[in-house]
């Protein structure tokens, strides 16, 4: 318990219409070896039997309905504002936490007060068999990690515990992006606070189509074109202190944003842009390449990813 009395970690579980995994969920987070918890159960107005579910699990469970469907940033704010705890996570209705993930975590915690995030490996998952793990054999750094975050970004949001007194006074998820919400988040804790790593997995993303989330590339190209303008706003150096970083950052960005054209089926589009834009890297050439193939052909090419992925860790 806190100070106030109250469970030191809240659990935010938003939902909409996510009755067929919840109870795998809400049993994995009832499972943790860390019982110091509440859940914060943020029902987006679902219509299904997602709320009967979450009832049934009594009072560990503070249930919330929204009034009607915000998108998943505004809702988590909502979530956020009933939590008590110190610590807050987030955990989507069909994932699912392994048992030691918030005790080896909040460990992290009590060792060093500067740490405002903590979080860890995780493994993909559909359902039936891991594909593969985000991190594998490589090892994020610890510590002041901002300028390689902008690089490399690699925290699984359902993988995060948050100190809540680093966002005192500030807005958690900005109402303008839905989908890289949750990253801008992490970004803004990185600028001025340590982060640390669990070095294993210790939550399950559970993998959907993964041909509708390909065809966000172009939504996620452009909101990650609305952070840079946002970071600079708020941090009139950050364009200087982070020149190179920044560089990386928008050659990714076109990336994401020619595939975008490709797999929303306007190849020529795509080329045009990879032409103008110059890019002679490694990718870019493949890119051009891609462009002459049906869309279809790059998720073949990413399930065989998960494949080596699966082996090769």
């Amino acid at each position: 318990m806190n100070e106030k009395g109250y469970p030191k970690v809240s659990v935010i579980i938003n939902c909409l219409n996510g009755e067929k995994h919840l109870r795998q969920t809400l049993d994995s987070v009832f499972a943790q070896t860390y019982e110091d918890w509440e859940i914060i159960f943020w029902d987006n107005f679902s219509a299904d039997k997602s709320a009967e579910i979450a009832k049934s699990y009594g009072e560990r469970v503070r249930y919330f309905k929204s009034s009607s469907t915000h998108p998943l940033g505004k809702a988590r704010n909502l979530a956020t504002e009933k939590a008590r705890g110190d610590f807050v996570a987030f955990l989507d209705c069909d994932d699912i936490w392994l048992p030691q993930k918030l005790e080896k975590q909040m460990k992290l915690f009590d060792e060093d007060p500067q740490v405002g995030l903590v979080f860890s490996d995780v493994l993909f998952f559909d359902g039936n068999r891991h594909l593969y793990q985000l991190m594998g054999k490589k090892k994020p750094p610890r510590g002041m990690v901002f300028r390689e975050l902008l690089t490399s970004f690699y925290i699984g949001c359902l993988s995060a515990v948050i100190r809540k007194s680093v966002m005192e006074g500030s807005e958690w998820f900005d109402g303008r992006f839905n989908n890289i919400e949750d990253a801008d988040l992490f970004f803004r804790i990185a600028y001025s606070h340590k982060l640390d790593y669990v070095d294993e997995p210790l939550a399950k993303w559970r993998m959907h189509d993964v041909s509708q989330t390909f065809m966000k590339y172009e939504l996620y190209a452009s909101e990650r074109e609305l952070f840079l303008e946002k970071f600079s706003e708020l941090h009139p150096n950050f364009k200087e202190e982070y020149s190179q970083e920044i560089k990386e950052y928008a050659n990714k960005t076109l990336h994401f944003n020619i595939l975008g054209e490709w797999l929303n089926c306007r190849p020529e589009n795509a080329r045009k842009k990879i032409l103008k834009s110059k890019l002679n890297d490694t990718f870019g050439y493949a890119l051009y390449v891609l462009t002459f193939l049906p869309p279809s052909i790059f998720f073949s090419l990413n399930k065989l990813r998960y494949k080596i992925r699966s082996i090769i860790g």
